[in-house]
């Protein structure tokens, strides 16, 4: 690979120079390893390359020692066990919301679709409120 200055001063990369005086050779190494299989697709009979070694930390990384961080630990228990309580409660408020709807039936509603276009945003709302109960309890069971 070369770096070349173009006659306006700018820098333009290739690795065929078409002026080589007004272009330096560039040390750079290739990687040649192939990517990774994209997902679905067998690898068979290829052998994945060797991780490379793990980076040590440097010497002057700030460290938190184990009792700050249980105490951060313990607080972000804290508060997720608080937003799952939140959370339970607004997704039992929008389930009883769900089941007072379907429990009516409006004088215009002859077609069925009509009931279930009226409950849609309720089913929504009690699928968010799981959604989110059940994301806040994989981040608790995450915590150490």
């Amino acid at each position: 690979m070369y770096e070349c200055i173009d006659a306006n001063g700018g820098k333009q990369f290739t690795n065929v120079p078409e002026n080589p005086k007004a272009c330096r050779a560039l040390n750079i190494q290739m990687n040649t390893t192939p990517p990774p299989a994209a997902p679905g697709h067998a690898n068979v009979g290829k052998v994945s390359p060797a991780r490379p070694a793990a980076t040590p930390t440097p010497a002057g990384f700030p460290r938190v020692d184990r009792e700050t961080q249980a105490n951060r630990d313990s607080d972000r228990r804290r508060i997720l066990e608080n937003e799952l309580a939140s959370e339970q409660k607004l997704l039992d408020d929008a389930k009883r919301d769900l089941a007072a709807q379907e429990s009516q039936r409006l004088g215009d509603e002859r077609n069925y679709q009509r009931v279930l276009d009226r409950l849609e945003p309720y089913k929504k709302k009690v699928k968010q409120h799981e959604d989110n109960v059940a994301a806040i309890r994989r981040e608790i069971s995450s915590i150490r």
